[in-house]
């Protein structure tokens, strides 16, 4: 895997021809991104099961059994809460490494 981000990243060095395309207009940048983006993804949908495992089971453990209906909030309330931090925050790390934030201060 190594290997794949390296060769990725020498594929937008600085010096490359201008009519080369650079970041996601790269066709195999891009498809690295991306891949990378869905890996942070799939370990945020790991972190989302667990926290709502846990937080069900501390309700569960003071509170009693609890009702479907509760269970099902705490699913959207706390995993939705922790895929939509993840899933911002991976947006801003594919934007980052793939140049667009460069791009957009850069005039020609």
């Amino acid at each position: 895997m190594f290997a794949r981000q390296c060769e990725a990243m020498t594929d937008i060095l600085p010096d490359a021809p201008a009519d080369r395309p650079t970041g996601l207009d790269d066709p195999h940048y891009a498809a690295f991104a991306w891949a990378r983006f869905r890996g942070i993804m799939a370990w945020m949908v790991l972190a989302a099961a667990i926290c709502v495992a846990a937080v069900i089971a501390t309700m569960a453990h003071l509170q009693g059994p609890l009702h479907l209906v509760t269970m099902l909030a705490v699913i959207g309330g706390v995993g939705g809460s922790v895929m939509m931090a993840g899933l911002l925050m991976g947006l801003a790390f594919l934007s980052s490494g793939s140049g667009h934030d460069e791009d957009v201060t850069r005039i020609d």
